[in-house]
């Protein structure tokens, strides 16, 4: 019977030292997720502030990358014959 108990113990030990190192896994990724959501809300703020002060140039760079994105995702047109 002893035997069992040392089993018992030595399982709910290993599952509490698991279930330890899962929570302290989450609350990682939880802070990660604000850092995330805090340099996105940077980089969108830094976006604007830029179209806002550069509007023909960042009208280029929205006409020059949808033109070269449509080109990759057609494929190139003088190669179909």
């Amino acid at each position: 019977m002893e035997t069992i108990d040392n089993a018992s113990h030595s399982a709910h030990e290993a599952v509490d030292k698991i279930a330890n190192a899962a929570n302290q896994a989450a609350e990682a990724i939880g802070e990660k997720e604000a850092q995330l959501k805090n340099v996105e809300q940077q980089l969108m703020e830094n976006c604007r502030g830029y179209v806002r002060d550069n509007p023909v140039t960042s009208l280029g760079i929205a006409i020059a990358g949808g033109f070269l994105l449509s080109r990759l995702l057609s494929g190139c047109p003088s190669d179909r014959k």
